[in-house]
């Protein structure tokens, strides 16, 4: 049979565009089909944006922190609308980009909502295209609870470009989309309220870095409620929202940040009809070839409930296309993949927690650091760093390294290499530190706590 091509890729972010490109590189006839701006999720309302308005945030910091180095900067103003505008700049920027990068690339884009039609044909805005191989990666939305209430939420899709700048801001949830959106909105000026129904914000991220970034964030002023659940939320006369708690307390905000995890992005584009295999929270099954059960539909990134991580999509993208057009041999590494929260302090983290070090191994040494970075010495802030290095004993080699501090991210991105070469702790001991940085300590601790 004849197709009109051999990969129809459904998706267009960061994941779904790889896979087009590299399958049009290799000589393939590639479609792929998006009703949203290009670049998904990560460009659009994901990581991209969030990072422009972390380093916004951030100069609210820097100005305080600079009076201690002599620097007098008098009173400092922020212009939401400013910040908005440049942002949807850059955005317009990088969607151009994507569509030019596909062009070159010979894959075909078709705007508009793709359903698969059977196995072999997809249809777009009512027009049928014959395909070989289907490639799902449409990637996840924001979890909106079913309540009444619900018009007066926000998700992460909608905070970058409110109208009005809210001067209180509840999140509920405790995940990293919800700190760092609670930092972000501290630093710009917001009164930020964060509840949690559970014990402990970070939940499946080390237990001291959990202890220590809530410790961080309450010094900043945002107000964190463990064990809180809202039950209602009311628009009042003056525009203002009431939001009442289970416990029966009360607070008046701008604006409810609903940051409570994600959903993948499947409705209406056919996997019942078709008989695809879910799992219980909705996620597409695949294999370790990205394959679902029909040999020739295969979906990627945020849709399969994998590690949610623009740079996974990107590596699991490279590995489907090589199993059809290389050597077929390579397989998808989920082991030692690096992480980076940009709350305030950032959080470094890569490997195993302590507890979960402690279940995997028989004896496990654990070297802890807290302490104040140079530069907050004069600064005046009581901002602290906190790192920890976690070493199975029977192989010297680190297989937990958490940081929290200001640049951690990209401080772990150079220690993570080395993790993934496989270095010991003898490696680090043996490594000599630069002299005065905060990266130093990961090499100079020597004492196990």
């Amino acid at each position: 049979m004849e197709f009109d091509f051999d990969v129809f890729v459904i998706g267009a972010g960061s994941g779904g565009v790889r896979a087009a490109r590299m399958a049009a590189g290799e000589g393939a006839k590639v479609a792929i089909a998006d009703d949203q701006a290009l670049g998904g999720t990560c460009v659009n309302v994901g990581c991209v944006p969030k990072k422009l308005y972390t380093y916004a945030s951030h100069f609210s910091h820097d100005f305080e922190n600079a009076k201690g180095f002599g620097w007098n900067l008098g009173a400092a103003k922020f212009h939401w609308p400013t910040l908005v505008a440049n942002k949807k700049i850059e955005i317009s920027r990088l969607n151009g980009i994507y569509a030019k990068l596909l062009d070159n690339s010979g894959a075909q884009i078709i705007r508009g909502y793709a359903r698969l039609k059977d196995c072999n044909t997809v249809t777009v805005e009512g027009k049928d295209y014959t395909t070989k191989r289907i490639v799902i990666a449409t990637g996840g939305a924001p979890n909106i609870p079913d309540v009444d209430y619900a018009d007066l939420l926000i998700s992460s899709d909608e905070i970058f470009d409110l109208v009005e700048f809210p001067k209180r801001l509840l999140v509920v949830g405790a995940g990293y989309i919800a700190l760092e959106f609670a930092c972000i909105f501290q630093g710009l000026g917001s009164q930020v309220h964060v509840s949690y129904r559970g014990d402990l914000i970070m939940r499946s991220f080390d237990d001291d870095v959990r202890q220590f970034v809530d410790q961080e964030m309450r010094k900043q002023g945002i107000e964190i409620n463990y064990q809180s659940q809202v039950n209602n939320v009311v628009r009042q006369t003056d525009h203002s929202l009431l939001v009442t708690f289970a416990d029966g307390s009360q607070i008046e905000v701008d604006q409810v940040l609903m940051a409570i995890g994600r959903q993948p992005r499947v409705a209406g584009i056919g996997l019942d009809s078709l008989g695809i295999e879910t799992t219980l929270k909705g996620t597409i099954a695949v294999n370790d070839k990205f394959q679902t059960n029909i040999d020739n539909i295969y979906a990627l990134g945020d849709v399969t409930g994998g590690i949610e991580l623009t740079p996974v999509a990107l590596a699991e993208a490279m590995v489907l296309v090589n199993h059809w057009y290389g050597d077929g041999v390579k397989k998808m590494d989920y082991e030692l993949i690096p992480t980076a929260v940009f709350t305030q302090p950032n959080v470094g983290t890569i490997g195993l927690t302590e507890h979960q070090a402690l279940a995997k191994h028989s004896k496990i040494a654990v070297y802890r650091s807290d302490f104040k970075p140079m530069k907050h010495t004069l600064s005046g802030s009581d901002e602290r760093s906190f790192m920890k290095l976690i070493v199975d004993i029977s192989t010297d080699r680190v297989i937990g390294l958490h940081i929290v501090g200001e640049g951690a991210g990209e401080m772990l991105q150079g220690f993570a290499v080395a993790m993934k070469a496989g270095a010991t702790k003898a490696d680090f001991d043996a490594t000599i530190g630069i002299h005065p940085t905060s990266a130093e300590e990961l090499v100079t601790m020597r004492t196990p706590s």
